[in-house]
C-alpha cells in the first residue's frame, strides 16, 4: 500500500489512472483547497507504488475546485469538471521524469446547467458523457462535441455512470434509486432497470470480459447492502449476491473484465472475481472511517487506486492469484513443443516401428529381412527372351 500526499494544502477530491506504454503509467489527482490544483504522479509498476512527489503540477483560479475527472482511453487527455460547471480540456505529454500538463484555452462545455458530478469516455474513446447534480445527462461525439443527447430531466440527481464495452449503451443511476439505460447513437432512452419498492439501485458498471453481457448494479435494499446482476440482452434481473456487506460508497471494473471492486461508506474495499462472483481480496478500514469517493484499477497490474477526502490517495497492491504474462504464455508453449519432440523420440527409441526391421542374411550384422522368404523361389524364365543383335 502506498499513499502519495502531494505538498500544499488541499482536500483530495478524486483521482484517476492516465495509461501508458510499458506499463509506465500515470496518475492524476484533483485536490480543492487555496490553490485547488490536478497533479500527475508517476507509477512504478515493480514496486507497485506511486512517486512521492508529483511530476507535474496545474493551479486553478481563486474560487474553482476540481469536482470530476475522465481520462481519454489513448491517455493523452482528460476532462476535468468544475464547480462552476464548466468543463476544462487537459493534455498530457510525456512520461516518468518528463511530464507536462497543459490545459486547452477553449471550455468544453459552458456550466448552465448546474456543477456535473459524473465524468465518463466510452471504451473506444468515441463517446463522452457527463451527469449532473441537477439531472442533466448529456452524451457527445468526441473529439468534435456534438450533441447527442441532452436530457434536463433523466433523473432526479444523477449519481453514477457507465458505458457498456461495446460503446452501445450508457446506463445512469440517480439518488431516488432508479436507473435508465441509453443508446449511445442517438440518445434514445432503452429501458428503466426494474426493482422493488424497497430497493434503491446507486452504482453501475458493465461487464468487460466480452463474454458475459451483465450489468452490475451496487443496490440497498433496506438495510442489506447488494451486488444485483442484470442480463442486457433482456434487461431483465438474473440474481444478485451479498458481497461488501456494508453500504456501497462506489464501484469498479478490471479493464480485462476479470475482477469488480466495491468501496464502503467507511472505508473498507473488496475485489470480487467475476467468473465466480466470490469475494478475492479484502482491504479493512483502507481509508479507516472515511468514505472512498473513488475507485480505479491500474490498466496492467493488480492494482487499485482509491481516494478520501481524510486519507487522500491510495495505491494498493491486490492480494488475487498472478496473471499469466504474454512471454510467459509463449515460453509455456515453446516447452510443451519442445516435451513433445523429446517424447517422441524416446517413443520412436522404444517401438517396434516397421523402419526398424531386422537387417538381411547376407549383411555383416547377420539375420534375414522381413522380405526374405525361407523357401527358395523356383527359377523364373526370361520373360525377354532371345537377343537378335
Amino acid at each position: 500500500m502506498d499513499a502519495a500526499d502531494a505538498p500544499g494544502q488541499g482536500t483530495v477530491t478524486c483521482a484517476a489512472w492516465i495509461r501508458r506504454p510499458e506499463s509506465a503509467h500515470l496518475v492524476v489527482l484533483a485536490k480543492s483547497g487555496k490553490p485547488s490544483s490536478l497533479e500527475i504522479f508517476a507509477f512504478d509498476s515493480k514496486t507497485a507504488s506511486l512517486s512521492a512527489a508529483p511530476k507535474a503540477r496545474y493551479e486553478f483560479g481563486k474560487g474553482t475546485n476540481p469536482v470530476g475527472i475522465a481520462v481519454h482511453p489513448s491517455g493523452d487527455q482528460f476532462v476535468c469538471s468544475i464547480n462552476t460547471g464548466d468543463l476544462k480540456l487537459f493534455e498530457v505529454y510525456g512520461q516518468e521524469d518528463k511530464v507536462k500538463l497543459s490545459a486547452k484555452d477553449e471550455i468544453l462545455l459552458q456550466g448552465i446547467v448546474g456543477q456535473k458530478k459524473c465524468l465518463a469516455f466510452s471504451v473506444d474513446g468515441t463517446r463522452f458523457a457527463s451527469g449532473g447534480v441537477d439531472g442533466c445527462l448529456r452524451i457527445f461525439e468526441w473529439p468534435s462535441m456534438r450533441n447527442i443527447l441532452d436530457e434536463p430531466r433523466a433523473h432526479k440527481s444523477i449519481q453514477d455512470m457507465d458505458f457498456s464495452l461495446d460503446s452501445e449503451f450508457l446506463a445512469s443511476t440517480s439518488t431516488d434509486g432508479s436507473a435508465r439505460i441509453w443508446k449511445t447513437s442517438d440518445g434514445t432512452p432503452v429501458t428503466t432497470l426494474t426493482r422493488n419498492s424497497d430497493e434503491k439501485i446507486e452504482f453501475c458498471r458493465f461487464s468487460k470480459d466480452g463474454t458475459k453481457p451483465f450489468l452490475f448494479c451496487s443496490v440497498q435494499r433496506g438495510n442489506k447492502p447488494l451486488t444485483v446482476v442484470w442480463d442486457i440482452s433482456t434487461w431483465n434481473k438474473i440474481g444478485h449476491k451479498r458481497l461488501l456487506q456494508k453500504p456501497t460508497s462506489i464501484m469498479a471494473t478490471s479493464l480485462d473484465g476479470k475482477y469488480l471492486a466495491l468501496g464502503s461508506k467507511d472505508g473498507d474495499v473488496c475485489v470480487v472475481e467475476v467468473k465466480k462472483m466470490e469475494v478475492r481480496h479484502l482491504s479493512k478500514r483502507l481509508h479507516l472511517g472515511s468514505n472512498i469517493s473513488s475507485l480505479e484499477f491500474c490498466p496492467s497490474e493488480r492494482v487499485i487506486l482509491t481516494t478520501s477526502n481524510q486519507w487522500g490517495l491510495m495505491a494498493t497492491k491486490l492480494a488475487v492469484p498472478a496473471d499469466w504474462k504474454e512471454w510467459q504464455i509463449y515460453l509455456l508453449l515453446l516447452g510443451l513443443f519442445l516435451a513433445s519432440i523429446v517424447a517422441f523420440y524416446i517413443f520412436f527409441e522404444n517401438s517396434d516401428s516397421f523402419w526398424n526391421f531386422p537387417l538381411p542374411a547376407h549383411h555383416p550384422g547377420g539375420g534375414k529381412s522381413i522380405f526374405e522368404s525361407d523357401r527358395v523361389p523356383a527359377t523364373e524364365p526370361n520373360v525377354w527372351g532371345p537377343v537378335d543383335l
